[in-house]
């Protein structure tokens, strides 16, 4: 039976979880009878985990709104075919700041940077015959990772916006918007203060609460972001002492039998259940065709090697006939090609009725449950991995790079390539690599490894190559598809317009004014 963390919000605290999702994003919260012992404590995180749920961050969404699991639709991984969600809008600069993809997504984050002010105010305030001081500084821990990863993704998508670090009452809602070193700066400290005080793991039934792996990889990836490749190197050489390892089965991970693999640093649980109807829905699919919505771009496709390690044009293996096979085990894995059997329900094959010709196929959903509660189309049980060791590897790889230190390089990315039987470095594009060599080879290695979880944006914005995308886009030529590069129009998200409307004392952010 699956294991997962009860999510109960106490509503006196939050209310029910959709209508805190539905009110502004920087809303009191009343709570004046709560937060009394360690019980309150444990709920209120909860609640912070609860709002990872949501459908525009980690839950995603058949169709109406794009989660972060569907955010490689927002560079040349992938082509949000029903564009009216705002992926396929933002690529075609058709779309503005009063887009419900930006509301949405900055309601979310801030409903759960709310949550995460509340916990840190007064899980402080508990008086101490009601709570152990080890378990006030590690709720205290996990409240603070979990803000830091909401205010992550604001750095990342909106670069400037409000530090609300406190509960606000409605008088103090009225605020101005706060820079991008800012906002970075608290993400670090927030990561650093839950590393001294999270756990290096839980019991069992606790599986799920961030660790202090977690903390420390999440840190690794902002440092990373930000160029910080020391801080990488540092963070990622404890992690690599840590306990963890890659999955012996690449594809086991994407599935419900791989949401306890030693890979794992963080993921988003989530249990669907048959009463309610709750669970995620970034794994549903349709019963005639592959996720529709989201379709993978040809030229993601195409950046699969063959098994010898050579790029398909160069590659004799490569049939072009039968495109997946002879190919990195990544791809099939990843990709459904035409004549994959996508439903084994109704045994049905992908018949390439996609405008890319490709179907999602990566924590795809291909069969009902056992007992029937769950079924292809409908609300699932699937953890989403927010941070994994192969990612570690390949951050440690990068980070090695940039400060000219190549020797260990080849090592951490043949660990990766041998997880799945592709040929070393050493085999295929030979000893002695320049810096730059290496470079384009890390940032591969990235791209297959890590295709369709979300990461793609988050890449090619700090590498300055999303220009190039939006060229490999237009290059592909997929039918009612028409790719615009607009600059920073490009690489950030506008403070939505119902913020600005509500709020006279925010500004819009550069490009979108």
């Amino acid at each position: 039976m699956k294991k997962f963390i009860v999510i109960i919000l106490a509503l006196i605290t939050f209310g029910c979880a959709e209508d805190y999702l539905d009110r502004s994003s920087l809303t009191a919260l009343s709570e004046n009878s709560f937060w009394q012992n360690e019980s309150d404590a444990l709920l209120g995180i909860n609640g912070i985990y609860d709002a990872l749920q949501s459908r525009v961050l980690y839950s995603g969404n058949l169709s109406g709104q794009i989660g972060l699991p569907h955010h490689d639709s927002f560079g040349d991984n992938s082509f949000n075919r029903w564009k009216w969600e705002g992926g396929g809008r933002y690529v075609e600069a058709n779309i503005d700041p009063s887009h419900s993809l930006f509301r949405n997504f900055w309601n979310s984050l801030y409903s759960g940077i709310g949550r995460a002010n509340a916990a840190i105010e007064r899980i402080a305030e508990i008086p101490e015959e009601n709570i152990t001081e080890e378990k006030r500084s590690q709720l205290l821990g996990q409240a603070k990772f979990l803000r830091a990863l909401f205010y992550y993704h604001i750095a990342v998508y909106f670069e400037q916006a409000p530090l609300i670090l406190e509960v606000q009452t409605l008088e103090e809602a009225y605020v101005e918007k706060n820079s991008y070193e800012e906002i970075s700066n608290q993400i670090v400290q927030d990561l650093e203060e839950a590393i001294s005080v999270l756990p290096p793991a839980y019991p069992d039934n606790q599986y799920g609460y961030a660790t202090q792996g977690a903390a420390k990889g999440i840190l690794a990836r902002f440092h990373i972001y930000n160029g910080n490749y020391q801080e990488v190197v540092n963070l990622t050489g404890d992690l690599m002492g840590a306990g963890y390892s890659l999955e012996s089965d690449y594809a086991t991970l994407f599935t419900q039998a791989g949401e306890f693999s030693d890979e794992i640093l963080f993921s988003v649980r989530f249990f669907q259940d048959p009463a309610t109807g709750n669970g995620e829905t970034f794994s549903a699919t349709y019963q005639g065709i592959p996720k529709v919505d989201h379709q993978p771009m040809p030229n993601a496709v195409n950046s699969y090697y063959a098994k010898d390690g050579l790029p398909i044009e160069e590659s004799p293996l490569f049939d072009p006939e039968n495109e997946g096979e002879n190919r990195d085990p990544r791809a099939k894995i990843s990709v459904f090609f035409e004549g994959d059997i996508f439903n084994l329900d109704l045994n049905r094959s992908f018949t390439g009725n996609t405008n890319t010709g490709y179907g999602y196929r990566k924590y795809t959903r291909m069969q009902a449950s056992a007992d029937g509660t769950v079924n292809v189309f409908g609300p699932g049980s699937q953890d989403f991995i927010v941070l994994r060791y192969a990612d570690v590897l390949l951050m440690r790889a990068e980070a090695l790079t940039e400060l000219g230190q190549l020797e260990e390089v080849p090592e951490l990315l043949n660990m990766v390539r041998e997880r799945v039987g592709m040929p070393t470095v050493e085999e295929v594009e030979g000893t002695g690599l320049s810096q730059s060599e290496l470079r384009e080879i890390v940032r591969h290695e990235r791209r297959v490894e890590l295709m369709f979880e979300g990461l793609r944006f988050f890449d090619l914005k700090r590498w300055d190559k999303m220009e190039e995308a939006y060229m490999r886009i237009s290059e592909d030529n997929v039918p009612a598809y028409n790719p615009n590069y607009r600059g920073i129009r490009s690489t950030s998200f506008p403070i939505p317009l119902s913020e600005l409307d509500a709020n006279p004392n925010l500004t819009q952010n550069p490009g979108w004014d």
